[in-house]
């Protein structure tokens, strides 16, 4: 039951969030949060992408019934029944998300918690998902509101390196994302979701990836010079060339196992450059 749980609100996901917006926080100056606060900023964020991973799955149930990857999730398999109740109770989590965030901090927080849930759940699952190939593009920037809430938590006019890390997130998500979409380039295929390997082919798609992920890493390592030290330049040079070998990699095979290999290096990159992001201000301050 726990696990269905988990995978309905894609919990996992949210935690990932929560994470970036309290790394969005760290690197703003501004006002100072006590422990409650920061664990209200976590739990708010959480809140609301688990409302938006909620309805991705209950708005996808006949699309994920196409895919082998997803077709034995709860809306699925009927193990949640698929009626309007659900989405009464996304809604009010969502709602109670945004308000305790506006409440509790400020209206700029409230927004950017909102338009998170918003552009994953609304922009990037019913507009772009089954349309176009800038699907995960665009609907990257879910992950960039995560960053600016947890910063507007601090200073509601944000920070040069809050919003450089905002723009990392934005660039994060789909080299990351299409490395998973070559991997599973027959199950989107079968399904019929545009994605990038599916319309340009998986060479193509892993010549793009690399092109992306050195883009990123170039980026990731500014807010090194807007206000952030040597130990954030750190986490961000050596998850950034680690995904960038693991890029090169895919480019001179482009198939399932060096895809997931390339999937899992962008997990290893975020995952440095949060820590680092968040460990930086407490060492240089």
């Amino acid at each position: 039951m726990f696990a269905q749980i988990v995978d309905i609100f894609k919990l996992r996901i949210g935690v990932l969030m929560a994470v970036t917006a309290l790394a969005g926080f760290a690197v703003t100056p501004g006002e100072s949060l006590s422990s409650l606060q920061i664990l209200a900023l976590a739990l708010t964020v959480l809140g609301a992408s688990a409302a938006a991973g909620a309805f991705n799955q209950y708005a996808e149930k006949d699309l994920d019934a196409r895919m082998e990857r997803t077709k034995k999730r709860a809306f699925v398999t009927g193990a949640a029944s698929h009626n309007k109740g659900w989405l009464w109770l996304i809604a009010g989590l969502l709602l109670l998300s945004v308000g305790l965030a506006s409440w509790i901090f400020n209206i700029a927080v409230g927004f950017h918690v909102f338009m998170g849930a918003f552009t994953y759940g609304v922009i990037y699952t019913l507009w772009l998902k089954q349309r176009t190939a800038w699907n995960i593009v665009i609907g990257g920037a879910a992950g960039s509101f995560a960053v600016l809430a947890g910063a507007a938590a601090a200073d509601p006019a944000l920070s040069m390196p809050s919003i450089l890390l905002a723009v990392v997130l934005f660039l994060w998500t789909p080299p990351h994302f299409w490395a998973l979409a070559i991997a599973l380039h027959k199950d989107y295929a079968a399904a019929g979701v545009p994605m990038l390997p599916v319309v340009k082919g998986d060479d193509a798609a892993a010549k793009i990836i690399l092109l992306n992920i050195i883009v990123l890493v170039a980026v990731s390592l500014l807010p090194g010079f807007y206000g952030l030290g040597w130990v954030y330049l750190a986490g961000a040079s050596i998850g950034g060339a680690y995904f960038i070998y693991k890029g090169i990699h895919l480019v001179q095979d482009a198939n399932p196992k060096t895809a997931i290999r390339c999937f899992l290096a962008s997990l290893v990159q975020l995952t440095l450059l949060l820590i680092t992001a968040m460990i930086d201000p407490l060492i240089s301050g």
